[in-house]
Order: structure tokens, then C-alpha cells, then sequence
């Protein structure tokens, strides 16, 4: 059950109830950290619009039948992460649009727009674009569940059994994930790291 206190449920209750002003705030408040989420899973920007707009449409689509059973971010979280698998599946079927093309395109392009600054160094900016180009090369070479299991742990709305209910494993399976795959970005960005560490 969600907490009772989870103001994101409340509000989906009212968007429930017909209050479109509550599933505007709902998509303002989560629309940002949703792009971060989709972007680095499938590096594409216009991809990133196309799936986070449906992601709020099937919100939208699915309130009458919301019920209060999970917290608010992991249902919205869920609903992301199967419409980027079903995205890199079809880039499966269609090998002129993999992901390593994609990747290749748009390495060059700034990431400002999905940027999180937990993830770069305060320090030493002209360093800025290298580092984050390194991260998301060693992002890009986790298997899918490790990935995903990262970069969920990097909202701060989510904790590991929300994380768990996300990826549809267990608790102990999740950590171990995280473990693995915070150990393996570790290694590849210890060159680039002052400190050789990852911050979670």
C-alpha cells in the first residue's frame, strides 16, 4: 500500500474524480524527472517526447480505473519503463533504427535538457561534456535490468522496494542489481572520477 501521506496518489485520486488541474500538476511535477528516465534508456530526444507524452496519456486514460494499491511514482515509473522496452523491441525489428545508431547520431548533442547534476562534478566544468559522455557510454553497456534499476535508484522518490515493484523482482534480486551495476560504473568511470567513486 502507499503511504498515506503520498501527496501524488491524492492527487491522482482528484484527476480520478474529473480534476484536470490535478493531472496538470501531476505532469508538471513528474515530467522533468520522466524525460531524464526515458532519455538515458533510449537517447533519443524526439523518441523521449513521443513515449513520455503517451506515458501521461495512458495515466490520463487508465484514472478511472486507478486505485491506490502503489505509490503514485512507481505506477508512473512502471508504466515508463514497459514503453521503452516495447520501444527498444520494435528498434530490434527495425535494425536501421538501433539503439547504436541512435546512439551515434546524437552522441555530439549537448544534454543539457536531460541533464542531472548529481551525476557530473562541481568541479572542473571543462571536463563537463567528456564526463558525461563517459557516463552515459558506461550507462549505455549495463544489461537492461541493471540500467533501469540505476537510474530509478537516482529518483529520489524511489526507494528499493518501489524499485523492486518497478522492475517486478525482488527486493534482495533489486539490491544485487544495484550493487552489480554501481561496482561496474565504478571501474569504467574511475579514469574520469576524482574520487574513483559512484555516488547513488
Amino acid at each position: 500500500m502507499p503511504e498515506p501521506s503520498d501527496p501524488d496518489a491524492v492527487l491522482m485520486l482528484r484527476v480520478k474524480r474529473g480534476d484536470r488541474a490535478a493531472f496538470t500538476e501531476l505532469v508538471e511535477r513528474y515530467r522533468q524527472p520522466l524525460f531524464n528516465f526515458i532519455f538515458r534508456t533510449l537517447r533519443d530526444e524526439t523518441e523521449t517526447e513521443d513515449v513520455a507524452q503517451t506515458v501521461f496519456l495512458q495515466v490520463y486514460k487508465s484514472r478511472a480505473r486507478y486505485e491506490r494499491t502503489a505509490k503514485f511514482s512507481t505506477w508512473l515509473f512502471t508504466i515508463a519503463r514497459n514503453l521503452c522496452l516495447n520501444e527498444i523491441r520494435r528498434r530490434s525489428r527495425h535494425p536501421a533504427e538501433s539503439l547504436e545508431e541512435t546512439h551515434a547520431e546524437h552522441e555530439d548533442q549537448p544534454l543539457r535538457q536531460y541533464e542531472d547534476k548529481k551525476m557530473l562534478l562541481p568541479t572542473d566544468r571543462a571536463l563537463h561534456g567528456e564526463l558525461a559522455r563517459k557516463i552515459e557510454e558506461a550507462l549505455d553497456e549495463l544489461p537492461e535490468a541493471q540500467r533501469t534499476a540505476i537510474l530509478l535508484c537516482r529518483q529520489d522518490e524511489l526507494s528499493y522496494e518501489e524499485i523492486a515493484e518497478v522492475l517486478d523482482c525482488s527486493l534482495s534480486a533489486t539490491k544485487s542489481l544495484i550493487h552489480r551495476g554501481r561496482e561496474t560504473l565504478k571501474e569504467k568511470l574511475k579514469p574520469y572520477l576524482l574520487t574513483g567513486d559512484w555516488e547513488g
